[in-house]
């Protein structure tokens, strides 16, 4: 890539001038010269008519946040599709354990009202009322979930209402989403109401705090293919006591307890960041933004975290199991290294995961030319420090703000969990990222391509441009590279593999890529814009 906006230009020209000019927002290609992020459009309105990568928001509560919560149930209040929609697709693994047995693992089940049209004219919260004491009656859950979906907040179902009515009458708490898919512009939103009910119901309700020095949450960890259960095992040799995975095999109990910990890392920054800055200006627990997709991106989020409590001996031992692990994986990525070495990828993947792959495709010697997120903010690619110049929009006006303050029993001063004075806490920001995150464009290579919510178009034109080798993808859109003659790799729930996080999970990764560049299927498959080179040149001849 060169570094200027041809190959935007040549992308937008079928676009009409309107939704040229939008769509123009949207993409940035790195600048080396350019000493921070242009602003770049975001978190707006998918233009109707293009086909989107995007879910709503009623995916982003029920899919993504409350419904890998393993022990409490999870009601879809709609129509079958939005239930289906949103089950067993994203692989959130669970177990049991001394707290949650098996017969209270309920992630993987799928509990929906089934709304009829007579529901839609009478209206559904009857219906509701009755599965509640349904579910209770046969599974005995701790908690229950109620995710709304369009219709019910177009027919006015008081799901909060029935919610109450059921708490008193079975004496457990029942959360009510107000998560409706058209309440947001993507599935952000739906992470945003999640977070906030969460913080508002459940966190902070807890008295126990787990035994250990050091304790620690994992937020934005959905656990997709037992990828939390990899990260545990590396920050407990380390030395931490891991207190809750936010919320890939987490509990109720779990999450009641999320503010008796020390310290929040944040490995998906858009869907939990909220709780994290919530639970900061509550408790006053600090967070740091994590990366443990790559080895070096692994070794240095251990690093920065073991700074974080002044304490020798955790510095040591994290040292230690650094280079254990790396030793131990390193041949073994060499091996997959001389397959993938000097390949390119596109990443379209939402949270962080289009960034912390950039990681891990770098240790194998591949590179992502271009990149984008199909529901980022503005800070998700420029860094956290545009937050104050993002104007509110009624879009946005549409998810309630909670406004919290300091608890006058449970807050502590945030240098005092890390077992520091204020001033080493000062020195320590200025070393360590706590309280931010900078964004992917400063980790793009100049002339890379950064896009927002790509199309169906743009993604077919960009491919066409560049020829990748591989795509990484979400559920849908990865049949469009299969079409387009690519090798492509989900990343939302890694197809059937996994886990990728961490140094275990680097193996993996590095596996399932070596083994989709050289599968010899793709050799079969002639791209679109080869076929017409071909039938240009026969014509000519």
């Amino acid at each position: 890539m060169t570094g200027t906006d041809e190959p935007i230009e040549e992308m937008l020209a079928p676009y009409p001038d309107l939704v040229k000019k939008n769509r123009k927002k949207h993409l940035i290609v790195k600048n080396e010269s350019a000493e921070c992020c242009p602003p770049i459009e975001a978190n707006t309105r998918t233009i109707p008519g293009i086909i989107s990568q995007r879910g709503c928001a009623y995916a982003g509560c029920k899919g993504v946040v409350v419904g890998p919560i393993k022990d409490m149930i999870t009601i879809t209040h709609g129509p079958v599709g939005c239930g289906y929609y949103s089950w067993g697709t994203r692989r959130n693994k669970a177990r049991a354990d001394d707290t949650t047995p098996k017969d209270k693992i309920y992630s993987q089940l799928c509990f929906i009202t089934d709304m009829q049209e007579p529901d839609i004219v009478f209206g559904g919260e009857k219906k509701l009322a009755k599965m509640i004491d349904e579910v209770v009656a046969m599974f005995h859950p701790r908690a229950i979930n109620i995710c709304a979906t369009c219709p019910v907040g177009l027919i006015g179902d008081d799901i909060n209402a029935v919610a109450k009515a059921a708490m008193e009458r079975h004496g457990i708490q029942v959360l009510a989403y107000n998560c409706e898919g058209y309440k947001g512009v993507s599935q952000s939103a739906g992470h945003h109401i999640a977070n906030n009910n969460l913080m508002q119901n459940v966190i902070g309700t807890g008295t126990e705090r787990k035994p250990g020095k050091h304790v620690i949450n994992i937020l934005g960890e959905y656990n997709i293919g037992g990828d939390g259960w990899e990260l545990e095992r590396i920050l407990t040799e380390c030395g931490y006591t891991v207190n809750s995975i936010l919320t890939g095999d987490s509990s109720y109990l779990d999450i009641k307890n999320l503010h008796m910990a020390d310290i929040n890392l944040v490995q998906c920054h858009r869907s939990i960041n909220y709780i994290a800055e919530m639970m900061e200006t509550k408790y006053g627990i600090p967070w740091l933004k994590v990366n443990f997709i790559g080895i070096e991106a692994t070794n240095e989020s251990l690093r920065q975290l073991a700074r974080c409590f002044n304490d020798k001996e955790l510095e040591n031992q994290t040292e230690i199991v650094i280079a254990r692990e790396t030793a131990r994986v390193t041949a073994v990525l060499e091996q997959y290294r001389k397959i993938c070495k000097g390949k390119t990828a596109f990443a379209f993947v939402g949270g962080s995961r289009s960034h912390h792959y950039q990681y891990l495709l770098r240790d194998l010697g591949m590179e992502i030319v271009v990149a984008g997120y199909e529901f980022a903010h503005r800070d998700d690619y420029e860094g956290r420090q545009v937050i104050p110049t993002i104007k509110s929009d009624a879009d946005s006006k549409n998810i309630p703000e909670l406004h919290l303050k300091p608890d006058p029993e449970r807050y502590r001063e945030t240098h005092e969990y890390l077992n520091m004075t204020k001033e080493e806490y000062e020195a320590l920001k200025k070393d360590v990222p706590l309280s931010y995150y900078e964004g992917m464009y400063p980790n793009m290579q100049p002339g890379e391509l950064m896009i927002d919510d790509a199309n169906h178009h743009e993604v077919e034109e960009l491919v066409a441009k560049y020829k990748p080798d591989l795509i990484f993808s979400g559920v849908r859109d990865k049949y469009i590279a299969h079409k387009l003659g690519v090798a492509s790799k989900q990343l939302h729930s890694y197809d059937y593999a996994g886990p990728y996080a961490g140094y275990s999970g680097a193996i993996n990764f590095a596996r399932d890529v070596a083994n989709a560049l050289s599968t010899p299927a793709w050799k079969l498959i002639t791209p679109p814009w080869e076929k017409e080179n071909n039938e240009g040149s026969e014509s000519i001849a």
